[in-house]
């Protein structure tokens, strides 16, 4: 097995520090049986730079199939999961690995780590890249959330690291649809895989979600999170949380900045259509009704000052690596978090946790 990637192959980064993601490329044409061989063999290796780099880059080993995919993901860690407690649509292509999302082309997913507000969130995602999408656009961009944690206004962590955060979901009914709202979320149903009252309340006790049902069976699902944490390995403090997805600014704050990058009309008009649509929101509802919706802990709303911070530091330490078919992704949940560029024409990204 190759040294990490230089030259060509090396990552395109946006404010990047250090090496994220570690590059590790294929010698020869080992394809995915050499792979998994080397990754069985190499385990501790593989966690040890999992955990100093915070991502890995495995690149040209042909992996065209889900269950290859499933294999590899298997190797670095053998506890995957299936069952999905985040917020995008998603298809099963296996028994352990999905589709990453299904939200439209156009919508960037802000950066977080993988279902941070879950009791239990994963140790390690994986990304595969079945389709790679148009030059320039639709990538998967890391963040160091330790990077994150230093970088941060110190007031402003403070703040968060003092207060926590409360999160408010809003789940439609099963069977129930509001196409006028471009930020509704999947069915209740859809998330916990029955239309059990008493099992869906079994899990949200677990998961220490309060449930609150309306008389339209919608749910609305109330929680609280820390702001940080300390890495289970190296005891470093890490922002691990999903404010930077729930709050209501975060739909303006990341379409502008997506515009200053890559400035055309397209990303300019989604820009504009998110801040109206922010402001919007903002005056005709209450912002506990929201799809989605986050503030301190105690209920006091969180400036959109401080989460331009938090982005401001999210964005210092963003790396963006285009995806080239075949491209398996491995991420220590723990300390990287990953988000999505909005994207042209094709792409299939598939994902699986543990």
């Amino acid at each position: 097995m190759a040294e990490p990637a230089t030259g060509p192959t090396q990552p395109s980064t946006y404010r990047s520090q250090g090496e994220l993601p570690r590059v590790i490329h294929a010698d020869g044409n080992p394809g995915v049986e050499g792979l998994i061989s080397w990754l069985t063999g190499q385990a501790d290796y593989v966690r040890d730079q999992l955990t100093r780099h915070g991502a890995i880059l495995f690149r040209g080993f042909d992996v065209t199939e889900a269950n290859d995919f499933e294999r590899i993901a298997r190797a670095i860690d053998d506890g995957l999961q299936s069952e999905y407690l985040g917020l995008s649509p998603r298809n099963a292509l296996t028994d352990y690995v999905f589709t990453a999302s299904e939200i439209p082309s156009l919508f960037p997913i802000p950066e977080h780590n993988e279902m941070s507000f879950v009791a239990h969130p994963p140790r390690s995602v994986f990304f595969w890249c079945k389709s790679e999408p148009a030059a320039g656009s639709g990538e998967t961009p890391l963040v160091d959330m330790r990077n994150v944690y230093k970088d941060l206004d110190p007031e402003v962590r403070e703040r968060f690291e003092r207060r926590g955060i409360r999160i408010v979901r809003n789940y439609r009914a099963p069977g129930k649809q509001r196409p006028w709202d471009l930020t509704q979320l999947k069915p209740w149903a859809d998330m916990f895989q029955t239309t059990d009252h008493a099992i869906v309340e079994e899990k949200c006790a677990r998961e220490n979600f309060t449930p609150i049902w309306g008389e339209d069976n919608s749910l609305k699902l109330l929680s609280f999170q820390p702001a940080a944490k300390a890495h289970p390995r190296t005891g470093e403090m890490v922002w691990f949380n999903h404010a930077a997805v729930f709050h209501t600014s975060n739909g303006d704050g990341e379409l502008r900045r997506i515009f200053l990058l890559r400035p055309s009309l397209r990303s300019f008009l989604a820009w504009i259509a998110g801040k109206t649509y922010t402001v919007a929101q903002r005056r005709l509802r209450n912002s506990d009704d929201l799809p989605m919706h986050c503030t301190y802990g105690d209920g006091t709303i969180i400036p959109d000052s401080d989460m331009e911070a938090v982005r401001d530091a999210i964005w210092k330490n963003l790396v963006i690596t285009p995806w080239k078919n075949g491209d398996v992704l491995a991420i220590d949940n723990d300390s990287t978090g990953h988000g999505r560029l909005p994207f042209l024409g094709p792409r299939m990204i598939a994902v699986a946790w543990a």
